[in-house]
C-alpha cells in the first residue's frame, strides 16, 4: 500500500495531515498532527442508500476509540465526507493533540479537517 493523496496545513505551531490510500476498492485515511500524533480512534463508514428511498446515497460509521480521546469527531468528518462522494467504504484512523487548545482553537480545526476532507474525496473521486 502506498499513500496516494496528503494533505498538509499549518495550524498554529504544528500541522494537520491527512493522507488517505486504496486498500482493493475500499479506503484509508490517516490523519495526524498537533504536538503528540497519535492513534485515538478508528472510523470506519460504510455507503448506503439512503433511509429516504430517494436514490440519494448516506453513510452509516461505526467507531473505535481509545478512553478519552476526542478524536473521533475529526476522523469520523473526514470518513463521511469521503465515503459521501466516492461511495466505497472508509476507514479513518489517527489523532491530533495540543495541550491546552482553546474551544476557539478547536472550532479552527475542525473546519481545516472539514476543508481537508473535501479535498481528498474530490481527489478519489477523480481517481
Amino acid at each position: 500500500m502506498e499513500w496516494i493523496i496528503t494533505k498538509r496545513e499549518k495550524f498554529l505551531n504544528s500541522f494537520i495531515e491527512v493522507s488517505g490510500a486504496f486498500l482493493g476498492g475500499d479506503i484509508l485515511l490517516c490523519l495526524q498532527g498537533g504536538e503528540k500524533p497519535h492513534i485515538g480512534c478508528v472510523i470506519q463508514a460504510i455507503p448506503r442508500p439512503s433511509l429516504l428511498k430517494d436514490g440519494s446515497i448516506s453513510v452509516t460509521s461505526s467507531v473505535l476509540n481509545v478512553t478519552g480521546h476526542k478524536d473521533e469527531v475529526l476522523c469520523r468528518t473526514l470518513a463521511h465526507q469521503v465515503c459521501s462522494v466516492v461511495h466505497r467504504v472508509v476507514v479513518c484512523t489517527g489523532g491530533f493533540h495540543m495541550d491546552n487548545i482553546t474551544m476557539e482553537q478547536i472550532e479552527e480545526l475542525t473546519k481545516l479537517t472539514n476543508l481537508l476532507g473535501s479535498q481528498i474525496a474530490e481527489e478519489f473521486k477523480r481517481i
